[in-house]
């Protein structure tokens, strides 16, 4: 932006320490300027209007940030530029390095970005979004019509169970299936949420305040060995088992409450629903595992699946994945997630 408008809002941004977030959004339009960082007391600016992914390079991995001019590599631009830009996702969910910095990179719909630093979408290579989250949450049974499929009533409170950082996937990988000791391997579609700040005794009215952003997911599952036992851990945290992307989509962007979801196998849809249907919603996940445990920031939330998954089937018609099947979970104005087995 040129001339006076461009300097006094250069001046504003200054004064109040604040940037402004990408722009490029999945729908791809220019940021407005309004789309300005939140800040809570004592903490780093949070971009918003930023859709952000790890990108893997002949540099090694690190942050992309989604703009209408393709896919922002900032560990690269942060090389060239040295402004102590957050290099990895993790590091802007935890708020660390010069947040400010990036939103200003990324004003304008990241128009002053130096074309060399910039990755064609279709050419980028997806990675983990996290790295090392300290707790990898599941809620099972969080869709009254899943629950029904499988002969159990809607729970009174949200089943929590957990996945390993060994489960972690991105979009465009692979879930190694051969070999495993299992054989009724089943998706499960679901929307996946990133925390931003933790706490303890989170109220349900905060509650959404507390996540960076959200994303496609897939609660990819053995039954064999969910069914195994009373817990369903082995069935749940097999390695790639948790795949989430291929974008975090951050929270200002979104009405968490009304979103569509499905999931395609082989180019058939296999479950459909909104997240309007959930049992507790998203705010209420929060509120109830800050009750009873510390949250932290990038802390991960599989947040239950809806019903059309294999094992809700009758037993004459349930045809368990195999090696070379292709999973989408579809998710409007947050992506699509591509998953294979192999």
């Amino acid at each position: 932006m040129t001339g006076r408008s461009g300097q006094d809002r250069r001046s504003i941004l200054k004064l109040a320490g604040v940037s402004l977030g990408t722009g490029a959004g999945l729908s791809g339009a220019a940021v407005s300027a309004s789309a300005q960082p939140v800040q809570a007391a004592g903490e780093q600016p949070r971009l918003r209007n930023i859709d952000i992914t790890m990108i893997v390079t002949a540099a090694g991995p690190g942050l992309g940030v989604r703009t209408a001019r393709g896919v922002l590599d900032v560990a690269a631009a942060e090389r060239h530029l040295r402004q102590g830009l957050p290099v990895t996702a993790t590091d802007l969910i935890h708020g660390r390095g010069n947040v400010v910095a990036l939103g200003a990179l990324l004003a304008d719909g990241a128009s002053r970005v130096s074309a060399e630093h910039l990755v064609p979408e279709g050419q980028v290579r997806f990675g983990n979004i996290v790295d090392n989250p300290s707790k990898i949450i599941c809620v099972g049974l969080n869709y009254a019509a899943h629950a029904a499929e499988g002969g159990n009533p809607p729970p009174p409170e949200p089943i929590l169970f957990n996945k390993y950082n060994t489960a972690l996937n991105h979009h465009g990988g692979t879930i190694r299936i051969t070999g495993e000791p299992a054989t009724q391997w089943d998706y499960e579609a679901e929307l996946v949420l990133v925390m931003a700040r933790g706490g303890r005794h989170i109220p349900e009215a905060q509650a959404l305040d507390h996540v960076f952003g959200y994303a496609s997911g897939n609660d990819f599952t053995a039954r064999d060995l969910q069914r195994k036992s009373s817990q369903w851990m082995l069935g749940k945290t097999l390695d790639g088992s948790g795949p989430f992307g291929p974008w975090l989509v951050s929270a200002d962007q979104v009405d968490v409450n009304n979103l569509d979801m499905k999931m395609i196998v082989n180019g058939e849809v296999r479950q459909s629903t909104n997240t309007r249907l959930m049992i507790f919603n998203c705010a209420q996940i929060i509120a109830y595992c800050s009750k009873h445990f510390t949250l932290s920031p990038g802390d991960v939330i599989f947040t239950g699946t809806c019903e059309g998954v294999i094992a809700g089937y009758p037993p004459e018609r349930r045809v368990w994945l195999k090696p070379g099947d292709r999973m989408v979970t579809t998710i409007e104005k947050i992506g699509d997630l591509h998953v294979s087995l192999v």
